[in-house]
């Protein structure tokens, strides 16, 4: 999580933005009224898009690293099996050392390494969809702000293809992910030694194949909600209940200001806490694992 918070604030680094604008207040002359116009609607956009992204992320970096989990969980049963001469165990392949196990873990990293440019654009492309008409002179209450939030992500999840968003947070294939780890790697020390590439892409495959299904997706749309529904009570206690709106140029700082607080160490972060413990979450992996482990 803390690369992924860095990796976001220095894509989203809105310091230039504010500092212009604070500049024009102190000299008004410094700025047009089209350029403060522009540094605004600027501002709106890339607010939310921060904000929007560490959600995403998060969630589903949470979500994908128990996927993994249950994966890794399947085919150490299947060795254990082998060991004690299973016949189910026929068709697994070669087995898993340990570095295979971490080499596969690790593929977590991908979206802070590669994944997160992509990541911030498709969601830049949803977030100026949705807030284009959204002026910053308007109230704009919680009730509201929840609703222009869950339009951005559901809008995030249908841009292009079916399913497109995986490409950020899973390779495209076990060869792509080692050449890439050859490349963050350099300069390092420590010798890479890859695991069996068609292992690595079988586990991948699974992976890709549980996070693309129908019961994946819900589950991901009510993580996704149940922290969006947190976030904004958070915002709330500061702008007040559904009833009470401000400018919406007003609400732009309380949006970034939660943004960080996403990306906290899983150890201590509530939200990530919230989407372990929700009972379709934990339900589902229940599901997975016993129904991998009878394949």
């Amino acid at each position: 999580m803390h690369c992924l918070r860095n990796r976001i604030s220095e894509e989203l680094d809105l310091s230039y933005l504010t500092d212009k604008l604070m500049k024009g207040k102190g000299q008004p002359h410094i700025l047009t009224p089209n350029e403060k116009v522009e540094l605004w609607e600027r501002l709106k956009i890339l607010s939310f898009t921060r904000t929007a992204s560490s959600l995403w992320a998060m969630t589903m970096l949470c979500l994908f690293v128990r996927v993994q989990v249950n994966i890794l969980g399947r085919h150490l049963y299947f060795e254990t099996a082998r060991l004690f001469g299973s016949s189910q165990s026929s068709d697994q392949g070669k087995p898993l050392d340990r570095h295979g196990e971490e080499e596969f873990l690790s593929a977590a990293d991908y979206l802070c390494n590669c994944g997160i440019s992509a990541l911030i654009v498709k969601m830049q492309n949803a977030v100026t969809e949705v807030m284009k008409d959204k002026q910053l002179r308007s109230p704009f209450n919680v009730d509201q702000l929840h609703g222009t939030m869950l339009q951005i992500l559901n809008l995030f999840i249908k841009l292009e293809a079916p399913d497109s968003w995986l490409a950020c947070l899973i390779p495209d294939n076990a060869s792509q992910y080692q050449q890439l780890a050859v490349i963050s790697s350099n300069g390092s020390d420590d010798p890479l030694v890859f695991m069996d590439v068609l292992k690595l892409e079988q586990l991948m495959k699974e992976t890709r194949d549980v996070m693309s299904s129908s019961d994946f997706r819900d589950i991901m749309e009510i993580s996704l909600r149940r922290v969006l529904d947190h976030l904004v009570e958070d915002i709330g206690v500061h702008v007040g209940g559904p009833d009470t709106g401000v400018p919406l140029a007003k609400l732009l700082p309380r949006v970034v200001h939660v943004s960080p607080s996403l990306l906290e160490d899983p150890s201590t972060n509530k939200f990530v806490q919230m989407i372990r413990a929700l009972p379709e979450v934990e339900l589902f992996f229940k599901l997975l694992y016993a129904n991998t482990a009878q394949a």
